[in-house]
């Protein structure tokens, strides 16, 4: 709890016992505080608690704008602590499972929220706990979703079609990096942990492959897993010098040079400078969709954010009313063309004035609506972590596919509870 919140706790209580009331009545006050994020979200965050109090000027609104480490911190201390520190919380979608499995939020449905019927499946699945089928602990806030990236031009220049299965991919990316002098057949990140896993799932869902069964066994040492990989190797003979130690910037630079025909993984956050003419010199060419398939169907990675009410909030109510409200297909819209938050609710990507200012929504539409969220464990970050490592060994040759898939295997188990 910050010091701010604490005074102002002390201080409500102090003024209910001053009047001879109960001090819980103090806690039934108008008042929320909001633990979110820092950057884009945060001001999204701030535009609708904006809005809200337009509508309700008796409600005080705290909004503590966090960066990511620091927003779990400060969640986990005090959702753990039961502190009452915070009413409306926002987390990653791959910590709900640690959040909610361990009593840290409100089931929304049984106290009585009214849920936006538009919300797109694949957020409202990782909302809720066990994954798909259980109780709903949060609604999707933003709706993040891994995309795919290829040069329209060059394809059309080479008369390659719009790539469905990852061995059209790997065909696109070697015959316009053997034919076109200075632009390379595929970049993705390379560097090691979050960013080379979270381009590789795709790849390893599409072709069958797994990292754990629904009951948490785990089977990641497959024959689909070591063609996923095998296919990735093939990707890198295209890829520029040094792809190991790509990250995000490294990848949007070179798609906005046009040094790059195909990118396996972009996120929302970086498609509108492609289109913007002071940064970008592939303006309107590149063309954005859902990662392909192979033997199974597209599976893009989700990175949804949730919002949830504390199990401990002081004001319940009135949290809920707020989810209530910035879930609505109005602002939902009014947030993606404010400040191009990613909406969650299937009317904001079909609406004619946002789909003008964001071209490839539908595309992101079709993305989200076969999205797959990570594998929903407490031990994620931990399984990220030994994934991240083995998935280098292979691109920089230090182990065959057949042994990382293996000794990553291993690893996976040794990491997770029996």
């Amino acid at each position: 709890m910050t010091c701010r919140l604490c005074a102002r706790y002390v201080v409500t209580i102090a003024a209910a016992l001053a009047l001879g009331l109960p001090a819980g009545l103090a806690q039934q006050s108008q008042e929320l505080v909001i633990a979110g994020r820092d950057g884009v979200f945060g001001e999204a965050m701030a535009l609708a608690t904006q809005w809200f109090t337009e509508e309700r000027p008796e409600v005080e609104i705290e909004l503590l704008r966090l960066p990511y480490a620091g927003l779990y911190e400060n969640l986990v201390i005090s959702l753990r602590e039961r502190s009452g520190a915070f009413d409306v919380v926002m987390l990653d979608d791959t910590w709900a499972p640690e959040f909610m499995s361990a009593g840290w939020l409100r089931d929304l449905e049984a106290a009585g929220m009214t849920i936006n019927p538009g919300f797109i499946g694949s957020g409202l699945d990782a909302s809720r706990y066990p994954y798909a089928e259980g109780e709903l602990f949060a609604i999707p806030h933003v709706g993040n979703v891994l995309l795919f990236a290829y040069r329209l031009d060059l394809f059309e220049a080479y008369g390659l079609d719009r790539p469905e299965s990852w061995t059209e991919v790997l065909e696109a990316a070697r015959t316009i990096g053997e034919g076109e002098e200075g632009v390379h057949g595929v970049v993705f990140r390379g560097i090691r942990g979050n960013p080379i896993v979270t381009g590789f799932l795709p790849l390893l869902w599409a072709h069958g492959g797994e990292i754990l069964t629904e009951d948490g066994e785990v089977v990641f040492d497959s024959p689909q897993t070591v063609a996923a990989l095998e296919r990735f190797l093939e990707l890198k003979q295209y890829a520029p010098v040094g792809v190991e130690v790509y990250d995000s910037s490294e990848v949007r630079d070179a798609l906005q040079r046009g040094d790059a025909a195909i990118a396996i993984e972009i996120w929302p956050s970086w498609i509108p400078a492609l289109d913007d003419p002071a940064v970008s010199q592939v303006v309107g060419q590149v063309e954005i969709m859902p990662a392909p398939g192979e033997v199974e169907g597209p599976s893009p990675m989700l990175g949804s954010w949730l919002l949830g009410v504390a199990a401990d909030a002081p004001n319940p109510e009135l949290a809920l009313e707020f989810l209530e409200f910035i879930s609505t297909d109005d602002v939902q819209r009014r947030l993606a063309l404010e400040v191009g938050l990613p909406p969650t609710v299937e009317a904001a990507y079909t609406d004619p004035e946002v789909v003008e200012m964001y071209r490839w929504y539908p595309a992101q539409l079709e993305a989200l609506r076969n999205a797959r969220a990570r594998p929903r464990i407490p031990q994620w970050s931990q399984v990220e972590s030994i994934l991240g490592d083995f998935l280098q060994f292979v691109l920089i040759g230090q182990m065959t596919p057949e042994q990382a898939a293996t000794e990553a295997h291993r690893r996976i188990e040794a990491a997770l509870p029996r």
